[in-house]
């Protein structure tokens, strides 16, 4: 049912007012606008509330351009690699403001295409301003009243920056100001080793940088397996760029348009010194302002909306979705977050959230993806476990492109060969996780991903090759070999 009449500036307008809705969102980013259209597909009013741009994290700072700018480093990466004979290529220096506009135009392509321009598709209401929750248990923005049978937060979440001693005196930049430079820096230090701070590290490092990555934790890529750690690592190296691990940031100064950063090591204290700054140590939600205690949301020491497995909050009536909740800020969780929200909110179905086959992906070169339990996680768990470890050097795949560099692991239930966690680093790997997925979602034994189909000469077959190494040397395979 729709409250308003007269098209989509008209519904504009009259939002404004005390309207009724059946589902009002704060926050127009992946998670708000999934639930939207899934609440209007089921016939639903709904109103959506932005103070800042429309499209949230993924398509304005967030995925759409750390990637378009990642395609641009790895095809300069490809050049100056020289590693096809008998193919000489070169690259000049980068034109970084021609590279900054054009990934603009993508992200703002996209951001018309696949969200404002749905507002006006599916027929709901964007408000634009501040968004706070009253005592009464309405929604204000900027004064106007927004009234609604139910709520939604999906306020997503922001760079996060630790208390370094000297930072807020030292210009750094973050995962989002980093993609709005207008020039090279002539070397960058990044505090940060997971996905955010590998992405851009590598990125910098590609176009001409010279990088230095410093992480607390013992390695980078900490969550992953320590084997993808290493292998990364090393690859790493062998492009320049310096890892200092297991080290901690003491202090922070800047003088002469040079930023020192003294780290504290197991072989004592030293200081790195760089053109530029960049702060990667994660993302905290967006709760701050929202008048949550008005209306009994309660939140977590991060700031994380704290919700039930069917991310209804402590407010019956007022639900989360996507980065805000503190569940893995991925994209498509946001999305799936969105449809169970509005059906659980709207159709009482009761959805719930199951991350047991949730695959992650790091866009590093080669990328980093995963999907199920690490030898840790199973451990710790209680599961008796095997695990084989298998190098790119024994892919046809990874031959014939020359880069071998990269490792394929698979982590699977001892006696019952259950397949438990599957992990590669490796070119393509984003892509040939999804096997791994259903693999998953299947219960696949070791043996069973070692018979199934899979064509020759792709990356997936790393996959198979590792499941047959279980039971026999694929060294000694022929190719295709079962």
């Amino acid at each position: 049912m729709e409250c308003c009449d007269g098209g989509p500036e008209k519904r504009r307008e009259d939002a404004s007012s005390h309207a009724r809705y059946d589902l009002a969102i704060v926050g127009s980013g992946s998670a708000a606008f999934a639930t939207a259209i899934a609440a209007k597909r089921i016939g639903a009013s709904v109103v959506m509330v932005e103070e800042g741009l429309v499209g949230g994290t993924c398509v304005n700072v967030g995925c759409v351009p750390s990637k378009a700018l990642l395609a641009a480093a790895e095809v300069r990466h490809t050049a100056v690699s020289g590693r096809f004979p008998g193919i000489e290529t070169g690259a000049q220096a980068v034109d970084m403001s021609a590279l900054i506009a054009g990934k603009g135009a993508i992200v703002e392509a996209l951001r018309h295409e696949k969200y404002e321009n749905l507002a006006d598709l599916y027929g709901f209401d964007i408000i634009h301003g501040h968004g706070r929750f009253s005592a009464n248990g309405t929604l204000t923005v900027d004064g106007a009243t927004v009234v609604a049978g139910h709520y939604v937060i999906a306020t997503g979440a922001a760079p996060w920056v630790p208390p370094i001693p000297g930072l807020e005196q030292v210009h750094y930049l973050t995962s989002t100001t980093a993609m709005e430079l207008d020039h090279v820096p002539e070397s960058l230090i990044v505090i940060g080793g997971n996905a955010v701070g590998l992405e851009q590290g590598q990125l910098f490092g590609r176009l001409g940088s010279k990088v230095t990555i410093v992480e607390a934790i013992s390695r980078i890529a900490p969550f992953e397996e320590p084997e993808v750690s290493e292998a990364l690592t090393r690859i790493f190296d062998d492009e320049g760029i310096a890892v200092e691990a297991g080290v901690t940031v003491t202090k922070v100064l800047q003088e002469n348009g040079v930023v020192a950063v003294g780290i504290d090591t197991s072989s004592g204290s030293r200081s790195l010194r760089a053109e530029a700054l960049l702060v990667a140590t994660g993302r905290r939600p967006n709760t701050s302002g929202l008048g949550l205690d008005a209306v009994g949301v309660r939140v977590g020491s991060r700031g994380e909306v704290i919700v039930d497995d069917e991310l209804r909050t402590t407010n019956p009536r007022i639900f989360a979705a996507g980065d805000v909740t503190g569940h893995p800020q991925f994209v498509y969780v946001a999305g799936l977050h969105g449809g169970i929200v509005a059906d659980n909110a709207l159709s009482g179905s009761h959805r719930r959230v199951d991350y047991r086959t949730l695959p992650r992906v790091t866009f590093t070169s080669p990328q980093i993806a995963s999907v199920g339990m690490t030898d840790e996680e199973a451990v710790r768990s209680g599961i008796s476990c095997e695990c084989r470890v298998l190098p790119l050097a024994n892919v046809p795949r990874a031959i014939v492109n020359r880069d071998t560099r990269g490792v394929a692991k698979i982590v699977a239930e001892q006696g019952t060969g259950r397949v438990l966690g599957i992990h590669l680093l490796a070119d393509g790997a984003a892509d040939a996780i999804l096997a791994g997925v259903y693999a998953l979602e299947a219960n696949f034994t070791v043996e069973q991903l070692a018979t199934v189909w899979t064509p020759y000469l792709t990356m997936a077959e790393a996959i198979k090759l590792t499941a047959q190494s279980f039971s026999r040397d694929v060294a000694a395979l022929s190719c295709c070999a079962a």
